[in-house]
Order: structure tokens, then C-alpha cells, then sequence
């Protein structure tokens, strides 16, 4: 499947084009500064462009007024379809975020059951109780995500809810010819109506995707063949970061071994988790890492590890953004896109990762693990590749055995000889792919 070689670059539409926080129904083509990023995005190496919600929502676009409508803070259906078409005239993939566990207030079925009570054709398609009320004095109490009465819980199991929703993804791929979907809090989503979503998905297109947002638990009770291709990897996004900022790579090689490993008992051996460093929900990398000198080689570790990496726009270029400061901090208006040094870095951690078959879909041994440093293997069929990672100021001496005298690494191109062991560079991190 296209996505299990996939780079992913990450954009949170109404944030970058600069929409105002709620919506104020006032029409604009804001979507068409995406057209000023396709060749950023492609000279980065990412091959998929995953939009964070676009249809037409009362605020953030996790509460979605109209599945079959782009957001009129963005533009018309023609101006995301020129969007589209030019990513794709990129070659590259197209991924909307897939937002079902609920809508908004402002969702029409929703405000036809305001409007007419018990009355409404629509009241079954969501979790109401007449007997109760809400802090809007709605007259009716309703379910909502984890008790956030802005969010609108639907009833997966009304099959009309299904078809609704159904028919819009339907009409996305007919209007946009998108390639998959982001599922939001596919941890909260009815386990058959997944089950019921992958069976009509795999029908409507080849090779079509659904990635789903899970946080905690075990990612295979919403990743199988009944349910979604592959998971955001929550549990790696803490032990990246968290490994470079305490000086403990014994964390992120517990966790990746655990994962990918060749043991029994290893999780998710052979899948394909989206792996990130941030995201539109989490503090920006720049802003967690304690030395953002680590910044080049956790980007390293993220595209020399198994899984998908993603990158989220801005990052690539060290952008800021504190979760504590608020949502709109970390999803910030950008007109164009900028490179730097790290810009460059990625784009060559891109190349070379999409070149191996090893990178992408190989194996997982932990080779030497030290405070700071952290050498695995990647391995698929013939291709063997050497992951290091340096993450201090100092050079380090690794005496290891490569099982290989010679190597070429992947991303500078440079021959290295494992002889009289190997020297890190600071901050450094090698794709060395042995003889």
C-alpha cells in the first residue's frame, strides 16, 4: 500500500490560511495559499498532504456544521478542487481529516432538533434525553466528546447517520479524488461503524486509507483488517522527545522495540504507525526540546525508525508554539513557506528514507543503546541499514559490531568504514547502509 512508504506533510487549513477563530460566514478563497506551498511540499520529499478539517464547522472545524460543504472561511468547492489537482499534478496524495464521533452545535440535524424537539425526524441520530437540559438550555440533555457540549456526539448506529456520512466521503472522493482519511478520536468510534467504514472505503477506491487518532490502549483493537490501515503513535511522539530532553535513549528503544520488534510478544511488528514529532494538538518540537541542536537528529530518529513519518507545516523550518498558550498558538498563520538548514536536512532524511526499502518497511534490532546515543537496525531482504543517533554536544566513540566492514551513508552520500569503531558527530544522525 502507497501510505506504508509514505512521507506525510501536515496542514491545519483554516490556521495556516489565517480564518478567523469562529466563523463568521464571510466567503473568501483563503485555501488558494496552499497552491504557494506544493512545491515546498514536494522539494521537502513528502509525498501525501494530510488537511486537518476544511468542511464548513462553526469554529475550530472539529465541529462540523456540513460535511458537503467547504468551509466558507476557506473558499468554494472549485477552489479546493484546484488545491487538490495541483498536489496531485505533484504526484502526491491527498488525505482529509474524517471528523464522525460528532458535529457541531451548528450542524443542520442538530438545529432542526433544537427547533422542533422531539418533533424532528433528526433526534435519533444523536444521544438525547428530554428529561434533561444542557448549559445551553437546550431543553433536552445530549451526549457530547468527553462532556464538551460544543461537540455533538452522533449515533454511529443509526444507519442513517452512516449513510449521511458515508455519501459525503463518497462525494469528497468524487469532488477532490482524495486518497485516504484521517480519522479523528478513532479511539471513541463505534467499533462496527469502522468496520462498516473500511468495508465501503475499500470499495470506493484502490488502495484507499483510513489512519485513525489513537492515544493510549492497544493500537491493534482499531488497526486490523476490519478497521483502520494504521494509528497515530502517541506512545513514540513521548518517548522522542523525552529521550533527547533527559538524556535517556533507553526510553525511545524500549518503546520501539516493543513495538517493532522481532519478539513474540512485540506489538505491531510488520504495521505502519504515523510517527511525528508535533502536531496541531501538541507543543511544536522547537518549543519542547530543551537543545534545539537535537532538532536534526530527532528528525533523524523520526524518519529512521519504523512507521510513517509526518511532518507538520512550519516545524521543518523550527517554528514555536507552546500548548499551554493556547490551540491557535500551535496552528498559526503562515503566507509562505521559509527553508533553513533543517529544512534541507529533512528533505535529505525524506530522499533517503523513500529510496530504502529497509526504511521504510524492514525490520527493527536494537544494536547499542547509551544515554545520548542509539544505534538499530533496519533490515529488508538484502538491504541492511544502520541507524545512529548522537544526541549530545560531544563526538562519541561507538565500538559496535556492525556485522559489516563497509557502508555508504544515505543521506550525505559519504563511504564509511566501520574499522576501529565509529565516530558521531555531535547532534548527528547516519542512515548507513552496509555492504
Amino acid at each position: 500500500m502507497w501510505f506504508d512508504e509514505a512521507v506525510v506533510y501536515q496542514i491545519y487549513p483554516l490556521g495556516l490560511c489565517g480564518a478567523p477563530l469562529q466563523n463568521d460566514g464571510v466567503a473568501e478563497s483563503r485555501i488558494l495559499r496552499v497552491l504557494d506551498w506544493v512545491d515546498h511540499i514536494k522539494a521537502l520529499g513528502a509525498t501525501c498532504v494530510l488537511f486537518n478539517p476544511v468542511f464548513e464547522s462553526d469554529a475550530h472545524g472539529y465541529d462540523t456544521r456540513d460535511y458537503n460543504k467547504i468551509d466558507v472561511r476557506l473558499g468554494t468547492k472549485e477552489d479546493f478542487q484546484k488545491v487538490c489537482d495541483a498536489i496531485h499534478a505533484a504526484g502526491m496524495k491527498v488525505m482529509l481529516d474524517g471528523v464522525f464521533n460528532h458535529a457541531g452545535r451548528g450542524f443542520w440535524a442538530f438545529r432542526d432538533v433544537q427547533q422542533k424537539k422531539w418533533d424532528s425526524p433528526y433526534k435519533d441520530w444523536f444521544h438525547i434525553s428530554f428529561d434533561g437540559n444542557t448549559n445551553y438550555n437546550d431543553g433536552f440533555w445530549y451526549e457530547a466528546w468527553e462532556g464538551c457540549n460544543e461537540l455533538v456526539k452522533l449515533n454511529l448506529a443509526n444507519p442513517a447517520v452512516r449513510e449521511y456520512l458515508f455519501d459525503a466521503i463518497r462525494g469528497w472522493v468524487r469532488d477532490y479524488d482524495i486518497d485516504g482519511l484521517r480519522l479523528d478520536v478513532a479511539y471513541c468510534l463505534d467499533l462496527d461503524f469502522l468496520s462498516a467504514l473500511r468495508a465501503m472505503t475499500d470499495s470506493l477506491k484502490p488502495e484507499f486509507v483510513l489512519m485513525g487518532e489513537t492515544l493510549h490502549g492497544d493500537y491493534n483493537r482499531w488497526m486490523n483488517d476490519h478497521a483502520c490501515h494504521s494509528v497515530t503513535n502517541y506512545e513514540c511522539y513521548k518517548g522522542l522527545y523525552s529521550s533527547f530532553n533527559s538524556g535517556n535513549m533507553h526510553e525511545i528503544s524500549y518503546s520501539l522495540n516493543r513495538q517493532f520488534g522481532s519478539e513474540p510478544w512485540c506489538l505491531y511488528t510488520g504495521k505502519h504507525l504515523l510517527s511525528f514529532v508535533d502536531n496541531h494538538d501538541v507543543t511544536r518540537i522547537a518549543s519542547i526540546l530543551d537543545d534545539r541542536k537535537c532538532l536534526f537528529p530527532i528528525y533523524g530518529l523520526l524518519f529512521g525508525m519504523p512507521g510513517v513519518p509526518a511532518v507538520y507545516y512550519g516545524s521543518e523550518w523550527g517554528i514555536e508554539g507552546d500548548k499551554k498558550n493556547g490551540d491557535p498558538t500551535l496552528r498559526p498563520a503562515i503566507e509562505k513557506p521559509e527553508e533553513n538548514k533543517l529544512t534541507a536536512w529533512i528533505s535529505a532524511l525524506a530522499k533517503a528514507r523513500t529510496g530504502s526499502k529497509a526504511l521504510c518497511m524492514g525490520s527493527y534490532r536494537n544494536i547499542m543503546v547509551q544515554p545520548w546515543q542509539l544505534i538499530f537496525e533496519r533490515k529488508y531482504g538484502d538491504e541492511r541499514v544502520l541507524v545512529a543517533i548522537n544526541g549530545c554536544e560531544d563526538t562519541y566513540h561507538a565500538d559496535f559490531n556492525a556485522e559489516a566492514g563497509r557502508a555508504v551513508d544515505l543521506i550525505t552520500g559519504q563511504e564509511h568504514d566501520f574499522g576501529g569503531g565509529s565516530d558521531l558527530a555531535p547532534y548527528s544522525c547516519y542512515f548507513w547502509k552496509t555492504e
